[in-house]
């Protein structure tokens, strides 16, 4: 048996170590200069990509000189009529000195060096051309891969803003922006992030406005990124955040151009991951998600109306099942009489404490929500009416939960609707449950006692190093004409100062006194 095993054994060996050295010379070959003989060089590529049924080399002879030439691609990610008319037909047509320009009609021409270029260009979706007696390549722009046209945001829904929402292809997010600011002080920086992804991270702000120090951090953590690969931009935010444990968003995602360059010009940063229908805006703070890109295109007074609506909004639905529990197991001494009556008649055929009966019937509404979200559109619309309907209806009939407790689930449903931000809005979502539990424990103490907490954690939460709480805490007077209330555009003439930007004057004297 021992020998059988041994046997066994033996025969495995070779086949990884043959595994090994197959690496161990492809890693070999990456670093390598290209040759000028164009055969040794389609060999080796041919050795980079073994597994890669997909990777084209087309030799070819220019028409003149008679040279040799080889077009290296993937099928997959090349636009196949740039490489016809643009690269092959003017080569195959035309003598051209190999000292001189090549008579290419494409913008991008880079020149590369080892066959580590080469395999990166490839992957990148760029066509390399190699040239006989040449120990040097050309980098082609010929990037073809699928892509989807800018379309209305399916998540920011705005009445007055702009119907064009962000792709999942950086370049075309990157000119989305360009097109609010065609400025020579919008910088676009560009990071690789990802050890196998590789996946592109654009950086875009205004270098004139923007804080220097908050742009090294933000590169800082970029770059101590050690993964293989980030598929989308939310994993992207959980390795540079400050905070991980803290349930609270510490960095905005939006689909909206306009959004992201209403954040620029107040000095943030924008974030574009290729892949990624949504960009990152950071720093952020607790105001920031409260408001909405329609907010300045309305009027201030409404505006500043609406805004007030979503502040009680979050405290209806962080609180309001909380403070039902409280009244009903503690506190039912400062209900009126008369609706302290109503709420025991509705009561006194459920067996289930107050904590519980709240407990079961946001449960039951996250599941709903959650079974909506994940259907088809017309399905999860009949599947919210329909099963809130009968369950609620049924709950109520069979005596698990009471009249109030279906009125107090729905009121604090379409609150949490009212905050704009999805992610914000799942954070309430997520501290509802403590709120109660602390209400069923202590009662009005525990709520006092949950929302100072709430507040100290908030005091303390930074964002790329700058204060989360502000314009509260630390409070500063002058950026809280856009907090709670919205002031007149005319009126707020200077820059957020929890950005941490530059110039904090925006704009001149736009309204004379009449």
């Amino acid at each position: 048996m021992s020998y059988f095993l041994k046997f066994l054994r033996g025969k495995r060996s070779p086949r990884h170590h043959q595994s090994n050295d197959s690496n161990l010379q492809k890693k070999n070959i990456e670093d390598d200069v290209l040759d000028s003989d164009l055969s040794q060089n389609t060999e080796n590529l041919k050795l980079l990509f073994s597994q890669t049924p997909d990777l084209v080399i087309r030799r070819f002879s220019i028409s003149a000189s008679k040279s040799e030439a080889a077009l290296v691609y993937l099928s997959g990610l090349t636009n196949k009529d740039t490489i016809h008319n643009h690269v092959l037909k003017p080569l195959m047509n035309s003598s051209f000195d190999f000292n001189k320009e090549l008579p290419i009609t494409i913008g991008d021409i880079e020149i590369v060096y080892t066959c580590g270029e080469v395999e990166n260009a490839i992957l990148g979706g760029d066509s390399v051309l190699l040239l006989n007696g040449q120990n040097t390549g050309y980098r082609l722009d010929t990037k073809g891969w699928p892509q989807k046209q800018p379309s209305t945001p399916q998540n920011e829904i705005s009445i007055k803003g702009a119907n064009q929402g962000f792709v999942e292809t950086g370049s075309q997010n990157i000119a989305l922006i360009r097109r609010y600011i065609p400025h020579q002080e919008l910088i676009l920086k560009e990071m690789i992030v990802g050890i196998r992804g590789k996946t592109k991270v654009s950086l875009l702000y205004l270098r004139d406005v923007a804080s220097e120090d908050v742009l090294n951090e933000l590169e800082t953590r970029l770059q101590n990124i050690k993964v293989d690969a980030i598929i989308n931009i939310g994993e992207l935010i959980e390795f540079i955040e400050d905070n991980p444990y803290s349930p609270f968003p510490q960095f905005m995602l939006t689909e909206r151009p306009d959004t992201a360059v209403s954040h620029i010009l107040q000095g943030r940063f924008v974030m574009i991951m290729d892949h990624s229908p949504n960009v990152l805006i950071a720093p952020t703070n607790i105001m920031s998600f409260f408001q909405a890109v329609d907010d300045y295109g309305t009027r201030w007074l409404v505006s500043s109306f609406i805004r007030v609506l979503r502040f009680l909004a979050f405290m209806i639905a962080l609180f309001l099942p909380a403070t039902y529990v409280a009244f009903i197991s503690y506190n039912f001494e400062v209900i009126p009489m008369e609706l302290l009556l109503t709420i025991a008649e509705s009561r006194i055929q459920v067996p289930l404490p107050p904590v519980m009966e709240a407990v079961i019937m946001e449960m039951i509404l996250e599941l709903m929500r959650e079974a909506a979200l994940r259907l088809p559109t017309p399905i999860g619309q009949t599947i919210g009416i329909v099963g809130g309907i009968i369950i609620g209806q049924a709950a109520v009939q069979v005596g698990i939960v009471s009249n109030i407790m279906i009125i107090v689930v729905a009121v604090t449903a379409i609150a949490s609707y009212n905050i704009p931000n999805y992610d914000m809005s799942s954070s309430i979502r997520l501290l509802r449950f403590p709120m109660m539990f602390s209400a069923a424990m202590f009662g009005i103490v525990g709520i006092v006692i949950g929302w100072m907490t709430i507040v100290g954690h908030l005091a303390s939460l930074e964002s790329l190093g700058t204060p989360y709480g502000t314009p509260l805490t630390p409070f500063r007077f002058a950026d809280m004409k856009d907090a709670f209330l919205r002031f007149p555009l005319w009126a707020m003439k200077s820059r957020p100062k929890g950005t941490g930007a530059i110039p904090t004057i925006r704009q001149g004297r736009n309204r004379t006194k009449r």
